[in-house]
Formats: C-alpha cells, sequence, structure tokens
C-alpha cells in the first residue's frame, strides 16, 4: 500500500497506526525513512547487528620516473563495488532468515518507508525487487510507504518499478467537522474539562478539518486555558480558543505553508499569488490574466498544484485553496504586495 496526501494530512500518523496492528497481531513492523542508506539500515535490524559489505575498493596508484624526471603517470587499476547491487539479494536474504522463524507462530513482517521521493529511487528499485519475490513466495510480508503526491507518482512511475503501481492507494484528505467536533469535545472532557457548544464549534472550524490544524488548534487552545489562571480551572473557554486558534494559524505559516511554498517552482507560487487577490475561489481566465499568461500555459501549473493538494476545482473553471490559511498567509508576506504593486502599475 502507499499513502499520499498534502503535507501534515497525517501520512506518518497512519504509519504509525498500521504499525500499531500489526504489533498487536504479534509481527515485527520496521519504520524506516526513505534516507540515504536506508536499505543497509533494514538490513541490520533485521539481522539485529551490522553486517556491512563492500561498499568500494580503491587501489593505490602508482607513479614512474623516466631518465631521472618525474612523471604524473598514474595507473588505474579499476574499482570494487557490491554494496549497491547487492542490496536487493542481502535484503531478501535477510527477510528470509527472519520470516523462517516469525512464520512457525503465523506471524510476519510489516515495513513502513516514510517520505518517498525521487531522489530514493535506487534504493526503492532493491526494495520493491525483494519484496516483489518474497510476495510471489507467499510469504508473511507487508510493505506501506508514504509521501507527497507528485514525490510517490515520480517513484510509481520509474520504469523499473512497474511492480509497486499495483499496490494499494490510500489517499488522506479532510475530516469531517462533525467528527473533529466529538473529537474536541471527548478529549477536552476525558481529561478533566468542560467546553459549551460555541467553544466546540469555534474550535472545530477554525480547523478546515485539516488533520495538523486539528492538533495544533488543540494544542494551543488547551495550553492557553491551562496558563489563564483567572479562567475557571474546569473551563476551556472561547477566549482560550480564540487564543489558541490565533497561536495554531502562526504555527501553521511556520511549519506547513513555508516548506509547501518553498518546493514550488517560481511559477506556482505566482499562480498561488494571484488566487491570493479574491477573498473567494478565482476564475482561471482571470488568474492567466493576472499572470499574462494564455490559460493552456496557466493550466499546467493549475495541474501541478492539484495534484500536490494545494488548491483545489471548487467549480467548473474555478479553483480555490485546499490549505487551509494559506490565502492569509499569501497576502500577509512581501511576495503578494509587490505582486499587486506591479499589477497596478502594468494596468
Amino acid at each position: 500500500m502507499y499513502v499520499t496526501g498534502a503535507r501534515g494530512v497525517g501520512k506518518t500518523v497512519m504509519l504509525n497506526a498500521l504499525g500499531d496492528l500489526a504489533r498487536h497481531r504479534k509481527w515485527q513492523v520496521i519504520d524506516e525513512t526513505a534516507e540515504s542508506k536506508f536499505m543497509q539500515r533494514l538490513i541490520e535490524t533485521l539481522r539485529q547487528s551490522p553486517r556491512r559489505g563492500i561498499g568500494s575498493v580503491t587501489l593505490p596508484s602508482a607513479s614512474m620516473s623516466v631518465a631521472g624526471t618525474p612523471v604524473d603517470a598514474q595507473v588505474n587499476l579499476g574499482s570494487v563495488e557490491f554494496e549497491a547491487a547487492e542490496h536487493a539479494l542481502n535484503f531478501r536474504m535477510a527477510m528470509t532468515e527472519r520470516l523462517d522463524k516469525l512464520e512457525k507462530k503465523n506471524r510476519g513482517i510489516l515495513i513502513t518507508l516514510d517520505e518517498v521521493q525521487a531522489s530514493s529511487l535506487p534504493e526503492m528499485r532493491s526494495l520493491a525487487t525483494a519484496v516483489q519475490h518474497l510476495i510471489r513466495e507467499r510469504r508473511n510480508v507487508a510493505f506501506v510507504f508514504a509521501g507527497l503526491p507528485s514525490m510517490v507518482e515520480d517513484v510509481i512511475n520509474d520504469d523499473v518499478l512497474t511492480f509497486l503501481r499495483r499496490a494499494e492507494r490510500r489517499h488522506l484528505g479532510d475530516v469531517p467537522l462533525a467528527e473533529v467536533r466529538k473529537a474536541f469535545q471527548e478529549t477536552i472532557t476525558q481529561n478533566g474539562k468542560h467546553a459549551d457548544a460555541d467553544t466546540l464549534d469555534t474550535l472545530a472550524q477554525a480547523t478546515n478539518g485539516y488533520p495538523f490544524m486539528i492538533q495544533l488548534v488543540g494544542y494551543w487552545a488547551w495550553r492557553d486555558s491551562q496558563a489563564n489562571t483567572q479562567d475557571s480551572q474546569d473551563e476551556l473557554t472561547i477566549e482560550n480558543a480564540r487564543e489558541g486558534i490565533k497561536q495554531a494559524k502562526i504555527k501553521l505559516g511556520d511549519m506547513v505553508h513555508g516548506p509547501a511554498l518553498d518546493g514550488l517552482s517560481a511559477m506556482g507560487r505566482d499562480y498561488l499569488l494571484a488566487m491570493a487577490q479574491d477573498d473567494g475561489p478565482s476564475a482561471t481566465s482571470d488568474i492567466a490574466k493576472r499572470l499574462e499568461r494564455d490559460l493552456g500555459y496557466a493550466n499546467v501549473y493549475r495541474t501541478q498544484l492539484i495534484k500536490e493538494d494545494i488548491i483545489y476545482q471548487s467549480s467548473y473553471g474555478y479553483v480555490d485553496f485546499k490549505l487551509p490559511y494559506l490565502r492569509d498567509y499569501l497576502r500577509e508576506h512581501d511576495a503578494y504586495h509587490q505582486m499587486r504593486k506591479n499589477l497596478s502599475g502594468s494596468e
């Protein structure tokens, strides 16, 4: 299975939840992040001791002299590279050894891999090759990986990784506000406080159903209720909610909006800045005019932003922000005001 979604939508939390289910069934769970040399770390975890293969051998070069005069002649005798080529085989062998023991008790192994990206392709090929063989052998093995939509698409569309295209897909989205309100109410009550209906509605609506915002709003509202000694000790008030929402928006900008924008092309950011001029859904034709591009050109970036779960098509010919409060974040930054200034000058 692979899990995709925007930043802050709960991909890592989902991997953790699946891991908990597997552990409940007494399976071994190995959690990894798709950073450099993750295959070596997986192998070492399975063997429960480091066994490093030969990564490279550098042979000494030779110099020579002619008629007493040094000559910078190097004799290159080549090099030896084993580690990358043997990753798939070593991993498969390590998995087989471990599964032989676990399957006697009807158990297996779940591997979760977070933050998959194109730079991890060589090791992903090794991992997928080994997992495919183990599944064909009907071993008790499961593999779940997660990443941003565009990153995962780059991986599964690799010519060598066609096996992964058949994986079950789960695209994470927003949580219904009724469920958010219920979660706030239960959590507040279970921890010894009370919140009235207006406060619960305010908290839930401020999240827009965005999972990370649910965490932020809840955390900062609760923290404010604990810090304000003039408030009732057993009450989370509307004032606590409003202050929590204010702090949550600041943190959301720092932790989600900023990184999301940093990962976009210049034209992708300009597209969002053009959208931010509207108080609600933006007409794609208006955006193209503001960018001084034809509609076809602008739609290339529209499609990419939709794919990244940053915006969505609200109705035919219109788009709106999917990341909550991104419009506000853009309006608060210099690039937006500079763009408005340039557009005013051009008019």
